[in-house]
């Protein structure tokens, strides 16, 4: 059994990457897994500030917000589930806050297992490139991340759309063999 946390950058639930999600988290549970889903428009991230106190002298960040909790349930897991919508080629600004606000403590982010949910109103899945190299940016600065897969919900735009699409089976698959 492994401790996995998703980590839902929709900022509107039951979004289509929100979706896929649940899916994720569905075939993980029947697979035996311990679950939990943060989305993160429920908490309050502020934006790093860069003021360098968690970088050039190791103290924790000054903000009182909820990133102190969700980087305990991050460091926490096994495995970790990103999920975003795709805006203009790249992940969301819920998402990106999120990493950037890591910087305090993602030396203790390691040895993690990785997922990516991506879900795009854009056909072609070449053009999520961006989105998974902003991942991978955050990862290659973590101690041992090991990737294990990518969803890409492509090809629906509007609220629900990924429902009948073969990638919810996919999303449910993938979350049974974590």
């Amino acid at each position: 059994m492994k401790n996995i946390l998703i980590l839902s950058a929709s900022p509107r639930k039951g979004g289509n990457s929100d979706l896929l999600c649940d899916e994720f988290m569905r075939g993980a549970l029947d697979a035996g897994n311990q679950v939990e889903k943060l989305c993160l428009s429920d908490y309050k991230i502020n934006y790093c500030t860069g003021c360098g106190l968690c970088s050039e002298f190791g103290k924790p960040c000054p903000q009182t917000d909820d990133m102190a909790m969700i980087l305990e349930k991050m460091i926490a897991a096994d495995v970790l589930v990103m999920a975003t919508p795709v805006y203009f080629y790249t992940m969301n600004a819920q998402m990106k806050t999120l990493i950037d606000r890591a910087c305090a403590r993602y030396m203790e982010i390691s040895h993690k297992e990785f997922y990516y949910i991506l879900a795009a109103a854009e056909n072609d899945r070449a053009l999520m490139t961006r989105t998974i190299e902003g991942f991978r940016g955050f990862t290659d600065c973590l101690e041992e991340p090991v990737e294990k897969g990518v969803i890409y919900g492509i090809g629906a735009w509007k609220k629900g759309e990924i429902k009948p699409l073969p990638v919810m089976h996919e999303a449910y698959e993938m979350g049974m063999k974590v």
